[in-house]
């Protein structure tokens, strides 16, 4: 261990000496960002990419990202990874909509992209059928390097978005289109 601790860049803002102001919503966008709680949803090949993305020679800890969720409760992060069958459909939506506001998602992977090789009538084509997403990672599987793309890609998402987002009048028109109670 080098003993180096790198700290999160401040936002922006006016400091002086001994006082820093800045807006509400930077502040919660600096702590979301780094405070990120990740469901897994992993169905196939990308979730064992996933899981190397999580061992020591990645770090995914050093993002915020490190402590896994198995109950969307509990989670503001829902990743998934792998083909997603029709089937499966109703289940996920189901998983999404028992997460907490404000909640991120991510698409993982070719399959959960856009289906990937799977042109058929039991594959879902894109889990952006019947949910939201917020970022796609692209690869038939992603390398971990890719993923940790996506963490740092979300991280921006969760970042810019303000405090009052998830109140207003176009996100809830954006749930009614996905018909996500």
């Amino acid at each position: 261990m080098s003993g180096k601790i790198k700290m999160a860049e401040a936002p922006p803002g006016q400091s002086g000496p001994g006082f820093f102001a800045t807006s509400l919503d930077s502040v919660v966008g600096l702590a979301r960002k780094n405070s990120i709680w990740p469901l897994p949803f992993a169905t196939s090949c990308c979730g064992i990419e996933f899981m190397s993305t999580m061992s020591a020679h990645y770090d995914l800890g050093r993002f915020g990202a490190e402590r896994l969720s198995f109950t969307p409760r509990q989670a503001d992060l829902l990743m998934v990874m792998g083909t997603i069958a029709k089937k499966m459909g109703p289940v996920l939506r189901q998983v999404y909509e028992q997460m907490a506001e404000p909640k991120w998602m991510i698409a993982v992977g070719a399959c959960a992209s856009s289906g990937g090789v799977f042109d058929t009538y039991s594959v879902l084509q894109g889990i952006d059928h019947i949910i939201p997403v917020d970022v796609y990672v692209p690869g038939c599987p992603p390398r971990p390097e890719q993923i940790i793309e996506g963490i740092l890609r979300i991280q921006d998402v969760i970042q810019s978005e303000g405090v009052r987002r998830r109140d207003s009048e176009e996100y809830k028109q954006l749930l009614d289109q996905y018909l996500v109670k």
